[in-house]
């Protein structure tokens, strides 16, 4: 994993988005490249009165990610990171695919509070299915990558197997790794052989389990990630086909509307 590929744009998890993606690549002395966006919304209303509204609004646009641009550029210029720009017109979940050929991990935001701006949960999920990468959804309140710790979430599917496969170079960074398998009647492989394979790795991993009812094991989750000290949160998804509607309901969008540490996601 030395390819990183971060959503550049101006809004408020901009800076979350950038300082995680330093603290990734630094960690893995990889390469970032940063997706500068002029955000086209979708049109909303009548074809003409949309029209006269949407020149009106990427002009403004345009000139916001000009002023971002500059600025940006000039803040890495002084980072002790391998990097290049980018810049896009577009939507965001479409122009990240299509720029995601060579990239071995996406950076973008769970959920905004601001409803003004880039739709970040559905570009998460849509990028997670569609991309074939992995994807780190950063909260915009979040400073840094910690990785004193980590939490693998197992149900044992193929996807909680991509997402833990895919993490291993940065797992093998981090301090402690706690793989918690949350128990709901449907594990499809035990915790046991996650972290066997997580050993040949040269991860060490201490395993934990907790029974939850339909339903619970988003907040259980939650619950357990303010309990530990987590820097950030491994999953892929809670059952093969449960996981598709996860994305729009369930357990994802619990983490992608809630979670206080960065969710490492892959499909």
């Amino acid at each position: 994993m030395k390819n990183i590929l971060a959503l550049m744009h101006d809004d408020s998890g901009q800076e979350a988005r950038y300082q995680v993606a330093l603290d990734v690549t630094r960690a893995l002395e990889g390469h970032l490249t940063c997706l500068d966006l002029t955000y086209i919304p979708p049109m909303t209303s009548g074809i003409y009165e949309s029209a006269y509204v949407m020149v009106d609004l990427l002009t403004q646009e345009s000139t916001r990610e000009e002023a971002n641009r500059a600025r940006m550029k000039s803040r890495l210029e002084h980072e002790d990171v391998s990097w290049n720009w980018v810049d896009v017109t577009g939507d965001a979940a479409q122009t990240l695919r299509q720029a995601a050929t060579l990239a071995d991990l996406i950076i973008v935001n769970r959920r905004l509070e601001d409803p003004a701006t880039i739709d970040m949960r559905r570009t998460a999920s849509e990028l997670v299915v569609q991309s074939g990468k992995p994807v780190l959804a950063v909260p915009a309140s979040c400073q840094r990558l910690s990785l004193d710790a980590a939490m693998i979430a197992w149900d044992g599917s193929i996807c909680a197997a991509a997402a833990m496969r895919a993490a291993v170079p940065l797992l093998q960074k981090t301090r402690h790794v706690v793989l918690v398998e949350l128990q709901d009647g449907l594990i499809a492989a035990p915790a046991e052989e996650a972290a066997s394979y997580l050993s040949r790795h040269g991860i060490p991993t201490l395993v934990e389990r907790s029974t939850c009812r339909h339903g619970e094991a988003g907040e259980r989750l939650i619950e357990a990630l303010g309990r530990g000290g987590f820097g950030y949160l491994v999953m892929g998804g809670f059952g093969h086909a449960r996981f598709i509607e996860a994305l729009f309901g369930g357990v994802t969008r619990t983490m992608l509307n809630k979670s206080p540490v960065p969710v490492f996601l892959a499909h």
